[in-house]
């Protein structure tokens, strides 16, 4: 795990693009999502990138399928070892011919070198993957809910039962704590990780959630 660490640490050091502009000049606009699951944030997401318009576009899936391009690993693999399911005990994913692996280690430099592509273009709205910890320049952004919030959306939209909800809840929290937790060091949770936390709800509905983050956008980015 330290040597994980001391990896990215490296990295960071070594790359022009995490390193804080001087002047309060803004180069590379981006935009991190951090949210926990049946908050919306993916929703947002979308609905963020349609508001601020060209060239902006949001990051997700697509991550996962430029690392698959990489490692030329089957794309359900990949999943396997993305933040929803990272394995923390054996460190290591292989398919069930044993004929390929992906290692903690190679995840995180396909992931690096993935990301720093997309933050090298810029009017990137990244979604997940611990991104916030990766570009300090970024406005990143934290999106919440109430717990039961969270289990109404997702037995609507995913349409489950109460019970199967609940498990997802708590299994998708974990998953993504243990994510940031082995990548980065750090606990999601912390408010202080971000620039602003979003409680979505009965009081903030996914665009008003959306029109804040413009907002803040346009104004940090000057547009």
């Amino acid at each position: 795990m330290k040597k994980l660490f001391e990896l990215i640490n490296k990295n960071f050091e070594s790359s022009n693009l995490f390193r804080t502009p001087s002047h309060n000049k803004i180069t590379h606009p981006i935009i991190t999502i951090s949210r926990e699951k049946g908050s919306a944030g993916r929703p947002i997401a979308y609905l963020l990138a349609k508001k601020l318009g060209d060239p902006w576009q949001v990051y997700h899936r697509e991550i996962i399928e430029e690392i698959a391009k990489e490692t030329e690993l089957e794309q359900d693999l990949i999943d396997e070892v993305d933040e929803g399911r990272v394995p923390l005990i054996k460190q290591l994913v292989t398919n069930l011919l044993g004929q390929k692996q992906l290692s903690l280690n190679a995840y995180y430099k396909h992931l690096l070198h993935i990301l720093s592509t997309i933050g090298a273009r810029g009017h990137a709205i990244i979604v997940g993957r611990g991104a916030n910890f990766l570009f300090p320049h970024a406005l990143k952004v934290r999106i919440i809910a109430e717990r039961k919030t969270r289990l109404d959306w997702i037995m609507k939209y995913e349409k489950i039962t109460y019970k199967e909800a609940v498990k997802r809840i708590e299994d998708s929290d974990a998953q993504r704590d243990d994510f940031v937790r082995t990548l980065f060091q750090h606990t999601q949770r912390k408010a202080h990780h971000y620039d602003i936390v979003i409680r979505t709800g009965p009081d903030i509905d996914v665009e008003e959630a959306t029109d804040l983050i413009v907002y803040l956008a346009k104004k940090k980015f000057r547009l």
